[in-house]
């Protein structure tokens, strides 16, 4: 259950951090909600990676790891101003923390159906 709700946790806060950058880009203050919204991505890839490792699952705790390598890429990417990568791997990683809240809810459900 703390996976499930680690990884939701992540998906929102990729989901709220593409929001911020469209603020970035059109408003002046964009640029400081973009950055706090940040933290909060490391903090809850952070999360996720604990609530990974607490299962001792290869399966799920290579993903957390790719999930904090990609999250550390795109932060040096955003500091160095290098939009044509940083916004194309924001999207990858929306995508992939979708694709893997969906394969751990999924797990569950069946889990649930057959008991």
């Amino acid at each position: 259950m703390f996976l499930r709700i680690a990884l939701l946790a992540q998906t929102v806060a990729v989901l709220v951090q593409a929001v911020t950058a469209g603020l970035l880009l059109s408003t002046p203050g964009g640029r400081t909600a973009h950055s706090a919204t940040a933290i909060g991505v490391v903090v809850t890839v952070l999360l996720h990676l604990v609530a990974a490792l607490l299962t001792r699952q290869r399966s799920t705790i290579l993903p957390a790891v790719g999930m904090l390598a990609m999250t550390l890429v795109q932060v040096a990417l955003g500091m160095a101003h290098m939009k044509a990568f940083h916004v194309p791997l924001g999207v990858l990683m929306f995508g992939v923390s979708m694709v893997r809240l969906n394969q751990v809810w999924s797990v569950g459900r069946a889990k649930t159906a057959s008991a």
